[in-house]
């Protein structure tokens, strides 16, 4: 529980992540400045939200400096899907570093604790599996993907040299796939891929034969996780893997959410991206262990929350269409 005066700053908090953390946050009393320039992120995400009186919502690309007197930055501010993050590479490279460079200045300058959302991706195509926080990672420094995995390994040098050099209380924490309602329907990310396809009873794009892994966290335990990481000792710093252990074959996914949808799409193979990591698992015993975090719900469970929120994107969008045609 935040006490009233506690003030939150979230960047890409409009984004899929961090609007479930604005809405977590003021649930526990906190007063919240969301930031986003709106590049991935909506207002629709966070429109029920607008008008609260401890809700605050500000456009600002944070490869600017930034001035507002907070107690905690989440630094969730960066494209996370290849499609969004490839568009403009250079861009995605910037919010990373630059990013990191500005909030961690105003951490510096304000003495707030600062939480870095990192990813996953920083493995790159994993050698060891599953993926321990103390693997360094098999990464291509000149790949299409690289714009992402490279800025994301950079802010993390950057968060730890601000932490030894300038004693800055940091937080940083390894996001393996999450999901869950207000995904970006066009990310080019497997889960929404899929629901989004199978509504509408196309065929489903596998790449390869679908036999690569991943490990699918539903949004509200990863933002449980989020959140304990910030509550935790200043001794506490990471890097801790946040992510469900369990892992699935991308065909399993396709099937599940045929399935689930009562779809009458069918699965269609395409030739493998370039530097497409084939394994993606976490260990999670430091989560356990530190932060006394696992993820609770399960994929079936989580992906019928998910399939009700793009069913209903997709009426809202077939109604607009109608209106407009009309």
């Amino acid at each position: 529980m935040y006490h009233a005066n506690k003030r939150v700053l979230v960047t890409g908090g409009a984004g899929f992540l961090g609007s479930h953390l604005c809405e977590r946050l003021l649930e526990g009393g906190a007063e919240v400045i969301c930031v986003d320039n709106f590049f991935t992120g909506t207002r629709r995400n966070v429109e029920h939200l607008i008008g609260h009186k401890r809700f605050e919502l500000m456009r600002h690309d944070v490869c600017f400096p930034l001035f507002v007197e907070v107690d905690e930055i989440y630094n969730l501010a960066c494209p996370a899907s290849p499609i969004h993050y490839q568009h403009d590479p250079v861009q995605t490279t910037k919010t990373s570093v630059h990013g990191a460079i500005n909030m961690l200045g105003l951490a510096k300058r304000v003495r707030a604790k600062i939480f870095q959302a990192s990813t996953s991706e920083v493995y790159g195509d994993p050698s060891v599996h599953p993926q321990p926080e103390e693997y360094w990672g098999n990464v291509n420094p000149i790949g299409p993907r690289s714009c992402y995995d490279e800025g994301k390994r950079c802010a993390e040098t950057l968060f730890f040299d601000y932490n030894r050099q300038h004693k800055v209380r940091i937080k940083v924490a390894r996001i393996f796939n999450t999901y869950g309602p207000r995904m970006h329907p066009n990310d080019g990310r497997v889960v929404s891929n899929f629901i989004v396809q199978a509504l509408q009873n196309q065929d489903i794009s596998v790449y390869g034969a679908g036999e690569q892994t991943r490990s699918f966290c539903y949004v509200d335990d990863l933002v449980s996780g989020f959140m304990k990481l910030m509550a935790s000792d200043d001794d506490v710093i990471g890097p801790i893997n946040l992510g469900n252990p369990g892992e699935f074959t991308i065909r399993q996914l396709a099937e599940l959410v045929i399935e689930l949808t009562g779809s009458r799409s069918r699965i269609v193979e395409f030739p493998l991206p370039q530097d497409d990591p084939k394994q993606r698992r976490p260990v999670i015993d430091k989560a356990k262990a530190q932060l006394g975090w696992e993820p609770k719900v399960h994929l079936r469970e989580g992906l019928t929350k998910t399939i009700s929120y793009f069913d209903q994107l997709l009426k809202e969008g077939n109604r607009d269409a109608a209106i407009a045609a009309s």
